[in-house]
């Protein structure tokens, strides 16, 4: 699990050292700095699945377009250079990358590995040196670092809206690792065809990986009793704790590699077409079919789960996520929903999630005088040690403005 994120000079950040948790939550203002901690994992994510023994870094690609140096670099205290630094339970890992204003990728000018530094031009594979794959150490917590960001899964904000039909992807894909490698890991994964779990950035491969992996068992720590454990079946039960009565079925299209997808949310009617039921509906289920499917150890970064859903159901969205942290799934999640958050106390004050596996920063505008993060404390009875100015106060702000207790 990475246990700390250290960026420098990264976008709006001079320097941030970030501690995480097997569920974090970035929280705070607009443009102040939450979805770029996601960016910068996902850049190195990219690089790793798109160019495998690549030396640069690969700002633009299938998951994300940044641009160039110049839209990466701190415009104020950078110039052409910045770092990031991942930490897991015993090691760490940086990097410094480099590269010149009309660059749409940039050189890895260092690499790090605890104390010791590599210099490119190096051989690298997935961002980290070469030899550390061929070395009796490649199974070591240092290239589970690189594992981890290679196989994890992004869900953006903006998802992809309903569709009459859903392509269905190649499901046997074997990462880059696996590919080049060979170990006993790597044997047994080449062995036991992985069915791709990602559902993409904007959930268009959901409904492909809820078909492929349809009857494949959910871990037991993620199951809901009394409901077959099967993928579907458990995205199925997930679902109706956010939409009472929802049932899906899956039919596949004859003659095409594609399938359609039927949703109802009470069990008397028929089923729909997903474009005329609720947009929640199909905004929620990556995440559910996402979390589902994920092995433990993974890393899933979602951007705003609580959108498109009512309050009760951003609630549950926090209670179902910090479920499954509880499970081995790591989650950092950008969130403006305080009914998210609340999800996430209850489910701790609960016992359902222990209170020092959950993580909240809460992100506000450059200064010279204030901190950019803060970060509250969640305790065992799901309380909040501090609130600062702008920390989900807004009803509070309004239901004294309408009392006559403040101004604004």
């Amino acid at each position: 699990m990475l246990t700390n994120l250290e960026l420098k000079l990264f976008k709006c950040f001079r320097l941030l050292r970030l501690p995480l948790a097997p569920l974090t939550l970035l929280t705070g203002l607009n443009a102040s700095g939450k979805s770029s901690v996601l960016q910068a994992l996902v850049l190195l994510h990219q690089t790793m699945r798109e160019q495998e023994s690549s030396t640069r870094l690969a700002l633009n690609g299938d998951v994300i377009r940044l641009g160039t140096t110049p839209d990466v670099v701190n415009e104020e205290f950078g110039r052409n250079i910045f770092g990031i630094a991942l930490w897991s339970d015993a090691n760490v890992c940086s990097w410094e990358f480099e590269g010149d204003r009309r660059d749409m990728s940039m050189k890895v000018r260092v690499v790090a590995v605890n104390d010791q530094e590599f210099v490119t031009p190096h051989a690298l594979l997935n961002l980290l040196p070469y030899e550390y794959y061929t070395s009796d150490e490649w199974e070591s917590d240092i290239t589970t670092i690189a594992r981890q960001l290679e196989s994890l899964s992004y869900i953006t904000a903006e998802r992809m809206a309903p569709q009459d039909v859903y392509a269905l992807e190649d499901p046997h894909t074997v990462s880059s690792i696996g590919r080049r490698l060979t170990s006993e890991w790597t044997k047994e994964y080449l062995e036991d065809p992985h069915i791709v779990s990602s559902v993409g950035p904007r959930g268009e491969h959901a409904v492909s990986v809820l078909y492929w992996k349809r009857d494949e068992r959910v871990h037991d720590s993620r199951i809901l009793r009394g409901v077959p454990p099967t993928l579907f079946r458990q995205a199925e039960a997930r679902m109706r704790t956010l939409f009472p009565g929802f049932s899906m079925d899956l039919q596949p299209v004859s003659q095409a590699n594609a399938v359609t997808l039927g949703l109802r949310t009470s069990d008397t009617g028929e089923f729909h077409k997903p474009i005329h039921t609720g947009f929640g509906l199909t905004q929620c289920l990556p995440i559910v079919v996402s979390a589902l499917s994920a092995s433990k150890g993974e890393l899933i970064l979602i951007e705003n789960p609580e959108v498109h859903l009512h309050p009760a159901g951003q609630a549950q969205m926090g209670q179902f996520l910090a479920d499954v942290a509880r499970a081995g799934v790591q989650v950092l999640v950008e969130t403006h929903s305080d009914h998210v958050l609340n999800g996430v106390r209850r489910a701790v004050k609960e016992k359902r999630l222990p209170a020092d596996q959950a993580a909240i920063h809460f992100f506000r505008p450059r200064s010279y005088h204030d901190p950019q993060v803060l970060s509250p404390v969640l305790d065992d009875s799901g309380n909040i040690d501090d609130w600062p100015d702008g920390f989900f106060d807004q009803f509070d702000k309004d239901a004294n403005y309408f009392a006559g207790w403040a101004d604004s």
